[in-house]
């Protein structure tokens, strides 16, 4: 924790909670800044998985020990830093009239009330990116809507047409066979081979028209389920980085496979089966109504029931499944925040409050799944009454008409038909049921294929020369950042230059801005006012892959990826071996490669995590080496390696780097103190920039900083010094 806040609240951390108010309790101490063994009572060192010393602070201070290296090795790192500061001030005070080139004047303004309340809004955004935004749903009937977007996207018109037409067909098929039986029975003349042979080429016939709709209507469902996956997945890839900071994965998660999973498998079956039993309930009727037309007299009346019922059950159920649809989101996000945490839930033995919570809501989404089930069910109970009514009144009609009016064959078929009009009905009216449900994931993914894109990687009528950036000037203009429409600003009118060459650090509070300068330069997010030029191209005229191509970073949190030495430092397959065996010697990372048996092609896991922070850090260093460019940003890139590496990674830096724009956001001011130009941002504001000496001497917020970042060391060599 003490290595992702800057000193000044480090050390209030360290004085305030661990040594105050944890005075009396065993506290374990977890660290890479060794400027606060001195506070502790314990110490112990580990080196590869084994504790190899322990004791107090002064006892293991001894030559030639495991801590004394890591002291000197952190007093090195920072050694040549405060060296090189020093002769910053000795000589930065006769140079700043020609070596100074700052197009911002610091602001002696002071913040008024409605600025700052402004301001804490802003950094409220600029802390969290982006709120949480509730999960958009439909609301109501969306009619015929959800069904067109399914055939426009699909282009399947046709298919649907091929497929009604193959079910009646089909049916027409099924119905002459039966036909024919029921005619055949009272003529005996018609020989049993002929029987045989006119009712077995009927059904043949039928059960081609059977094949051929169910092609149909897998094709359809192919062909739509193919439509918006790529949709859905280009407009997800294409998304800006907004989208991701106020969209959990869950829901992306939950469309991705559930939703995608219903279109593939469950809504062509679906639309089938509702065609069959649509016009399988229309014969039934019609043949029923053919021997015995008194029975419309009921079969009309229940049908208009049955329509207004199911259209009272739709509108319900369909509420049901959207909102069905946003509780299973917070179950994927809470698992696998869970599992991302199960260390600190264990260590605060918050196992069964986790738990609890997890079932909660399971309950809440098993629960919204359960009234679906059981709607479905008041409905199918309701259609089977009604259905029955015209079953019974059908066979009454039957048996009280006079004995001769109808042929038996024919009542034999009216009766057989009748009774198979109750499980046809409810067979339509559960997949009917089944299909507006289904729809829902319709909506939901069309709602994820319209998300507003990033611009485009390439813009062909403005790509920069190859040799750009071939000096790295980088100059904001009046730059305005904001994260949505309707948020304050983030960065306010932002006017400066880093001059090409420059070593920039930039210093702040948390939810200043830095990290969103940063993010403009990469266009992550785009301005609304101003514009940032390199070498005098606007960046916004070109497109992400040619801008994002010519930038380096070394970020905040290092990021492997699945797969080996080679392809994580050399991803493209653009270098030879050699340009990387040179890259790893200058990382330091040459001899641990080399003693791997599988050498360049070692694996690499999951977020690499069987590699160390520091080392990972390296690799992202080895990383930028290999790409050459002129322009390098470290986010706090510091901020959770030990002293030793950090100094391997400004050696390395000032040594690969010397003609090259390096911006530094970091915490720990050995590595600011050391930059060119240190730009000190408020509240989306430059409150600050200068070169580091003039900055120290004056009271300046950066003064600050540094003199509470230089008390703590020496208050640790005091005790280093009286404890020896």
């Amino acid at each position: 924790m003490l290595l992702l806040v800057i000193t000044e609240k480090g050390s209030d951390i360290i004085q305030d909670c661990v040594m105050g108010a944890l005075g009396k309790k065993t506290v374990i101490l977890v660290t890479h800044q060794v400027e606060f063994l001195a506070e502790v009572d314990t110490i112990l060192v580990m080196e590869h998985g084994r504790i190899t010393q322990q004791g107090t602070y002064n006892e293991l201070l001894k030559d030639g020990t495991p801590l004394e290296k890591l002291m000197n090795a952190h007093h090195s790192s920072i050694t040549v830093l405060e060296g090189s500061n020093l002769a910053n001030i000795a000589n930065g005070i006769q140079e700043l009239d020609t070596h100074v080139e700052c197009k911002h004047q610091p602001s002696t303004e002071q913040h008024t009330e409605e600025d700052i309340s402004l301001a804490m809004k802003a950094t409220k955004v600029a802390t969290t990116k982006l709120t949480e935004e509730e999960e958009e749903k439909e609301i109501g009937d969306l009619g015929w809507k959800p069904y067109k977007d399914y055939l426009s996207v699909s282009t399947g018109n046709y298919l649907l047409v091929f497929l009604i037409s193959a079910q009646v067909l089909f049916v027409a098929m099924q119905s002459m066979s039966t036909y024919w039986l029921a005619i055949v029975v009272q003529l005996s003349h018609i020989r049993s081979e002929v029987l045989v042979g006119v009712y077995a080429a009927l059904s043949t016939v039928s059960c081609v028209f059977a094949h051929f709709r169910s092609y149909c209507a897998a094709r359809l469902g192919l062909k739509a389920s193919k439509a918006f996956f790529e949709g859905f997945m280009d407009s997800v890839f294409k998304a800006p980085m907004v989208f991701f900071d106020s969209t959990p994965i869950g829901r992306i998660l939950t469309r991705a496979s559930t939703d995608l999973g219903i279109l593939d498998f469950d809504i062509p079956y679906s639309t089938s089966y509702v065609v069959a039993g649509s016009i399988e309930v229309a014969v039934v009727i019609i043949i029923m109504s053919t021997v015995t037309w008194q029975v419309l007299i009921v079969a009309i009346p229940v049908i208009i029931v049955l329509i207004y019922i199911q259209r009272y059950y739709v509108a319900s159920a369909r509420e049901l499944v959207r909102i069905n649809g946003t509780t299973k989101a917070p179950v994927m996000n809470y698992a696998s925040e869970s599992m991302l945490g199960v260390v600190t839930i264990r260590a605060f033995a918050a196992t069964e409050m986790f738990v609890r919570k997890s079932l909660k809501l399971i309950d809440q989404d098993a629960s919204l799944f359960f009234y679906t089930i059981a709607s479905l069910e008041w409905v199918l109970l309701r259609v089977e009454v009604l259905q029955n009514i015209t079953i019974i009144t059908s066979a009454l009609f039957l048996t009280f008409l006079p004995y001769g009016v109808i042929a038996p064959g024919f009542m034999g078929l009216c009766l057989s038909y009748s009774l198979n009009l109750s499980s046809t009905q409810v067979f339509l009216t559960r997949y009917y049921s089944s299909l507006e449900n289904y729809m829902i994931s319709v909506e939901r993914i069309k709602q994820y294929m319209h998300i507003p894109p990033e611009p485009p990687a390439v813009i062909q009528a403005s790509r920069p020369s190859p040799s750009w950036p071939s000096q790295g000037n980088i100059e904001f203009q009046n730059l305005m950042v904001k994260y949505r429409p309707n948020s304050p600003l983030v960065l306010k009118g932002i006017t400066c230059t880093f001059r090409a060459g420059d070593k920039i650090g930039i210093v702040g509070r948390t939810g200043s801005g830095k990290s969103t300068l940063i993010s403009s330069l990469f266009r992550l997010v785009d301005p609304v006012g101003g514009r940032i030029l390199i070498d005098n191209l606007d960046i916004c005229s070109i497109g992400l892959k040619d801008l994002r191509g010519k930038l380096s970073i070394i970020p905040q949190e290092p990021t492997l990826f699945r797969g080996t030495v080679r392809t994580n430092l050399d991803p493209l397959g653009s270098h030879p071996d050699q340009e990387i065996w040179e890259v790893l010697e200058k990382c330091q990372l040459k001899s641990t490669i080399s003693s791997l048996p599988t050498l360049l092609d070692s694996p690499v896991s999951d977020d690499g995590e069987n590699w160390s922070a520091g080392q990972r850090q390296l690799f992202c260093l080895g990383r930028v080496l290999l790409r050459k460019n002129k322009i390098l940003v470290l986010d706090e890139a510091t901020a959770s390696i030990d002293s030793a590496t950090d100094a391997v990674l400004q050696q390395v830096i000032k040594s690969e780097f010397r003609s090259c724009t390096v911006v530094t956001i970091a915490h720990r001011v050995p590595t600011v103190t050391d930059s060119d130009m240190v730009l000190v941002l408020s509240y989306g504001k430059i409150e600050e920039y200068d070169v580091p000496s003039r900055l120290m001497k004056k009271n300046s917020a950066f003064s600050k900083l540094v003199q509470e970042y230089w008390s703590n060391r020496m208050r640790s060599s005091t005790i280093e010094e009286s404890e020896i």
